[in-house]
C-alpha cells in the first residue's frame, strides 16, 4: 500500500468554490476565474508516495505547491478530492481526530525554521513531544537523540539565537524526527540558507534518509536541488501537476516545452547514472570474460560524472555491477560520450502550454 495518496485534489479561494470546481472540470482556464474573484490555486492533482519516498513538488512561486503540501496534512481543507494516509482518508476526519494525526504521524519542517527564541535547543527538540503529552524526562532523551543525528550533539543547552542559520535549520529537522512520525513534510525547508550551508543540508537529509527511511514530500523551487533529493519529482505550474517521474525522466524526456526549459541547463553528468545508459553485456560471455575487457567497475546508481575516473583505467569500457557484485551492464566510452550531448526529447502531450521564459526558467536553476 501507498504511504500517501493524493486524488484529484482542488484548491479555490474565492466565492462559489465548488461551482468554479466544476468548470475546471468541464475545461475552462484558471485564468477565466479570476473575473469573478475566484482563484484556483491546486487544480486536479493525483499521485502516490511509496514508504521510504521522496517526493519533491517543484514549481516556481504561485504555482500552487505549498498550497498543495498543506492540503496534505489538513491544513488547508480540500474543495474536492482526497488525501489517504496508511488508507485513512484525512479529509473524512473530525477536527479533532485530524489534529491528533498531525501531532503524532506527520510532522512538518518550515523553511524559516520556526523555533521558539525562549527555549533552548533541547527545548525546541522537544516540543512536538511535548505536545504529544511525552513525560519531561522520555522527551528531553528522545530530542538529545534527534539532536544527535542531525549533528547538534552538545549544542543542546544553547538558544537559538546562538546559532547559525543552517544549525537552526537542523534543530527544526531534529524537532519532526524526535516524533518518530510516519511522514516528514518539509516546506522550501532549506530555501533560506546559503548555498554551501543548503548543499550541507541536502547531505544531511540524504544521509538521514538512508538509515532511517522516512516517507518525505519535500518543496522546493530549485531544481537542481529537485533532482538531487528526489526519488520521484512532480512539477507544477499553474495550479497544476505537467509531469510526474523520476530525475532520468524528467531530464531525458520532459513532458512539454515548459519543462524543457527548466532542464536545458540543468548539469545532466549529476542526474544520469551508469545504470541509465549502460548496454547490455553480450549473450554467453562470462562474468569473467567481461571483466577482462572492462576491469574498472562502478555501481548502477554511480553519476556519470564519476565515470570519468574509471575510464582512465579500464579502457574503452567501464562494467557496471548490481547488489550481488554481478556484471549487469556494459557502459562503452562513445556510449559515454553521447549521453553527455544528448538532447533531451520532448514528448508532445494534450496539456502542453506555451513554454515558459528562458529567464524564468534560469532562476528556477539557479534556485531564486
Amino acid at each position: 500500500m501507498s504511504r500517501l495518496q493524493a486524488e484529484h485534489l482542488y484548491k479555490v479561494f474565492g466565492r462559489r468554490p465548488d461551482q468554479a470546481v466544476q468548470k475546471l472540470e468541464g475545461g475552462t482556464h484558471r485564468d477565466e476565474l479570476r473575473a469573478d474573484g475566484t482563484t484556483a490555486a491546486v487544480i486536479d492533482a493525483s499521485f502516490t508516495v511509496e514508504p521510504g519516498q521522496i517526493f519533491v513538488v517543484m514549481g516556481l512561486s504561485g504555482s500552487g505547491k505549498s498550497t498543495l503540501l498543506r492540503m496534505l496534512n489538513g491544513l488547508l481543507e480540500p474543495t474536492a478530492g482526497r488525501v489517504l494516509f496508511d488508507g485513512q482518508d484525512l479529509t473524512a476526519l473530525s477536527p479533532r481526530d485530524l489534529r491528533s494525526v498531525r501531532s503524532t504521524k506527520i510532522s512538518m519542517v518550515f523553511q524559516h525554521f520556526a523555533l521558539f527564541p525562549h527555549r533552548s535547543v533541547l527545548e525546541n527538540a522537544a516540543y512536538g513531544l511535548e505536545v504529544q503529552g511525552v513525560p519531561r524526562a522520555a522527551r528531553e532523551a528522545r530530542a538529545a537523540q534527534a539532536l544527535e543525528l542531525t549533528g547538534l550533539a552538545g549544542w543542546e543547552k544553547s538558544w537559538p539565537d546562538e546559532l547559525s542559520g543552517g544549525m537552526q535549520q537542523r534543530v527544526g529537522l531534529a524537532r519532526a524526527l524526535a516524533t518518530d512520525a510516519d511522514l516528514l513534510l518539509m516546506d522550501e525547508s532549506f530555501s533560506a540558507l546559503d548555498p554551501l550551508i543548503r548543499r550541507d543540508m541536502q547531505d544531511q537529509l540524504l544521509e538521514l534518509q538512508k538509515r532511517l527511511k522516512k516517507t518525505i514530500v519535500f518543496i522546493t523551487h530549485d531544481l537542481n536541488e529537485a533532482m538531487r533529493l528526489g526519488d520521484r519529482i512532480a512539477v507544477m505550474r499553474d495550479g497544476e501537476i505537467v509531469q510526474q517521474g523520476t530525475a532520468e525522466d524528467i531530464l531525458v524526456r520532459p513532458s512539454n516545452d515548459y519543462v524543457a526549459s527548466f532542464i536545458q541547463d540543468v548539469d545532466r553528468s549529476r542526474v544520469l547514472t551508469a545504470g541509465s545508459i549502460m548496454e547490455a553485456p553480450e549473450a554467453g560471455r562470462s562474468h569473467k570474460e567481461l571483466l577482462a575487457e572492462a576491469p574498472a567497475t562502478v555501481k548502477s546508481e554511480t553519476p556519470i560524472a564519476e565515470l570519468f575516473v574509471p575510464f582512465s583505467t579500464s579502457g574503452a569500457a567501464v562494467a557496471v555491477t548490481g547488489e550481488e557484485g554481478d556484471v549487469i551492464g556494459v557502459v562503452p566510452r562513445e556510449r559515454l560520450l553521447a549521453a553527455l550531448g544528448e538532447e533531451p526529447q520532448v514528448e508532445p502531450r494534450a496539456d502542453t502550454q506555451v513554454p515558459a521564459p528562458r529567464d524564468e526558467a534560469k532562476k528556477v536553476i539557479a534556485g531564486a
